[in-house]
């Protein structure tokens, strides 16, 4: 896993929740990619179109409220989002993701000083924001060990096969 990641911002605001991150109506579709196509369509339909692989979510507080529908952080990896960056995050949301083998850090105020389109590099051991055009550094908190190995492996299923071969 590569624990620092670069890439363009998109910012969005506080309390967006699951049916923002991946609406309901689309609910029905199966493939991952195509979940991906519709990420962040109750914000802005075309966020996922112009969505680079790699790019950073920046959110504000509460990011990933309302149901604890998986379909959320699924859209979010199938739009190749890098890493989300928020003030904070819903608790079910945050666990899915990082099951999932989404990387969600939260830092604090990130939303109020970062602005579209800036270049940042996220690195997510030292849990540091660097915006690369003016070599500001913000401090994150750190993801947590087991967090970080559920991280590694891939997900949570990744992570458990693995350990599953090692038992036979």
């Amino acid at each position: 896993m590569n624990t620092k990641i670069s890439g363009k911002v998109t910012v969005l605001g506080n309390n967006i929740d699951t049916d923002q991150i991946y609406p309901g109506r689309f609910l029905e579709l199966v493939e991952p990619k195509e979940i991906g196509t519709h990420c962040l369509a109750g914000v802005d339909e075309n966020i996922a179109k112009n969505f680079v692989k790699g790019d950073i979510v920046v959110a504000g507080s509460n990011f990933g409220c309302g149901s604890s529908r998986e379909h959320a952080p699924i859209a979010l990896i199938n739009m190749g989002a890098g890493v989300v960056l928020a003030d904070s995050f819903a608790r079910i949301f945050f666990r899915n993701s990082i099951n999932l083998g989404l990387p969600l850090i939260v830092c604090k105020g990130i939303s109020k000083v970062l602005k579209d389109g800036d270049e940042v590099e996220v690195d997510i051991e030292e849990g540091t924001v660097t915006v690369l055009n003016s070599g500001d550094v913000y401090m994150c908190d750190k993801i947590g060990e087991y967090a970080m190995q559920i991280l590694e492996a891939g997900g949570i299923k990744a992570m458990f096969r693995e350990r599953m071969s090692k038992q036979k």
